[in-house]
């Protein structure tokens, strides 16, 4: 089987191939895909402006929010985010696709660059509520995204060469974001 069964007491295993021919195999001797985990990195809580709308195009609308700065908590960074700003679409299946770029600058002075893709959607009535500012119930919207960072800080750079995914909440305000790394 490729996936287990949910129920099942073994761990999720992604799929199981021979060690011989690295094809597929369910029978002895073969190599087990373990699912990946996440540990927890930080928590961000930025500050950003009204959204300016650019207009319709044949993606959908596109905005501009300006990021104002914020915070970095978590044991594995911490810091204040610097200015930035989120290019959105809001596409016409009501599906909002964020590009932010933003720096984070660490307690030591580290700067470092955060390109953050990812995807916000929802029942049309909250999203309607939420694209007027207004605030909204946060386990009814689905907010994940894929930071990925750039650095020359060599303290930070194993930042560079792992896969990261966070998990947000959009506020009239504030965007609030938990950044976890992929193991």
């Amino acid at each position: 089987m490729y996936y287990n069964d949910i129920d099942s007491q073994k761990p999720a295993v992604l799929g199981c191939f021979d060690k011989k021919s690295q094809g597929r195999s369910d029978g002895e001797g073969t190599v087990a895909i373990a699912a990946p985990e996440l540990r927890h990195v930080t928590d961000l809580v930025i500050d950003v402006e009204a959204p300016v709308s650019v207009g319709e195009s044949v993606r959908g609308l596109r905005r501009l929010v300006v990021i104002a700065g914020g915070t970095a908590q978590g044991s594995r960074l911490s810091g204040r985010v610097l200015p930035g700003v989120d290019s959105q679409i809001i596409r016409n299946d009501g599906v909002t696709e964020l590009q932010a770029r933003y720096v984070i600058e660490t307690q030591a002075g580290a700067r470092i660059h955060v390109e953050n893709n990812g995807l916000r959607s929802g029942p049309p009535e909250v999203m309607a509520a939420l694209h007027r500012g207004e605030p909204v119930d946060p386990g009814a919207v689905y907010f994940r995204a894929a930071p990925r960072f750039e650095t020359g800080d060599p303290a930070h750079a194993w930042l560079m060469s792992r896969l990261f995914i966070s998990a947000g909440i959009r506020r009239p305000a504030t965007v609030e974001l938990a950044i976890f790394e992929v193991l």
